[in-house]
């Protein structure tokens, strides 16, 4: 069947489902309510005139129009390619998904003027709440008041001159507890392999590893000290450096997957085995043969935990009642794969 004339964005209005079933917009919009004062016959034409146009309410502008909010909530992370914020969007999506929300994710890159740009968008759009993995060290344009009061709650990094809910890692603690292991082990010489010295998930870990060695009496030799890699690549030509120098490490730290992933293949290259300890599980971890201490956590629950702040913030939205800003940290655990320590 031919479809009728369309509004000027292309898309068929509710005036066009009227004009095509002749009768005003008014009956259109109570037969969509499915008022019981319609009658059978002009309810039949109506939803003919629907399908036949293809016609879709907008239900974002009548929820904005009834007072509502818009039924979205945004996400905004650094880095899509990393498993870990698929495992945090999942746990966003499970908790807003349980209250028929929905999640519209986005990816910086690890930009802050990126994430500038995508936050004001999401606002524009009128987002009920934003869930930020921040990019800078900078969040003063995250604060609510400049978002026209949209509740954020931050996840994975601390908030910076704003003051707002956010959900962290244990990321000097796992750090430590990773450290401590390959020291019990009997490591003196442990190298570190790190992102960003400005990021603060890899600058809490090397405080971690730092006060492992402390704590042993122990100072870690600042040649074996890596900081600043940005990918698997960097990681793996560091710690082909690294492990090929004088005095080579024994055993090696490393503060995300990427790290880790860089240094299991710089020992494969070499053929001999080095104990490894890092953070963020990863699959096959248990099957790759080496000695491997890893920091897991759940990645899912720093999302959940997310999410529910945020919803908290929406929920209190109007009430009159400020409550202080609100930090939670998921805490990490130490697990064994590979040949034990010494075979």
């Amino acid at each position: 069947m031919a479809r009728g004339r369309a509004g000027d964005s292309g898309a068929p209005t509710m005036r066009d489902v009227a004009a095509h079933a002749g009768v005003s917009a008014m009956t259109v919009s109570r037969v969509l309510k499915a008022d019981p004062g319609v009658s059978r016959s002009t309810r039949d034409r109506v939803t003919a005139a629907v399908d036949a146009l293809g016609y879709r309410r907008n239900e974002n502008a009548r929820s904005l129009r009834l007072g509502g909010g818009t039924g979205l909530i945004g996400l905004v992370v650094t880095n899509l390619a990393n498993p870990f914020y698929s495992r945090l969007a999942l746990g966003v999506q499970e908790i807003v998904a349980a209250r028929g929300l929905r999640v519209l994710l986005s990816n910086t890159g690890g930009h802050a003027e990126r994430e500038h740009e995508l936050v004001t968008d999401l606002t524009a759009h009128r987002v009920d709440g934003l869930i930020v993995v921040p990019a800078g060290s900078g969040h003063r344009h995250l604060a609510p008041a400049v978002l026209h009061d949209t509740p954020v709650v931050l996840a994975s990094r601390p908030p910076a001159g704003i003051d707002v809910d956010c959900v962290l890692v244990d990321d000097f603690g796992g750090a430590e507890d990773g450290t401590r292991q390959l020291l019990s082990d009997g490591h003196r010489r442990i190298g570190f392999l790190g992102d960003s010295q400005a990021d603060y998930t890899g600058a809490e870990r090397f405080r971690g590893y730092w006060a492992a060695h402390e704590a042993a009496g122990l100072q870690p030799d600042e040649r074996h000290v890596r900081r600043g890699l940005a990918d698997v690549a960097a990681a793996q030509r560091a710690a082909l450096a690294l492990l090929s120098g004088p005095d080579a490490p024994t055993a090696l730290f490393c503060t995300n997957n990427r790290m880790s992933h860089g240094a299991i293949r710089a020992v494969h290259a070499l053929g001999r085995p080095v104990a490894l300890s890092g953070f963020d599980d990863f699959e096959l971890s248990d099957v790759i043969g080496l000695p491997l201490t890893i920091v897991s956590y759940d990645a899912d629950e720093i999302g959940r935990r997310a999410a529910r702040m945020l919803l908290d913030r929406i929920d209190s939205r109007g009430t009159g009642e400020p409550q202080p800003s609100r930090r939670t940290v998921v805490p990490t655990r130490v697990i064994r794969y590979g040949p034990p320590p010494g075979t």
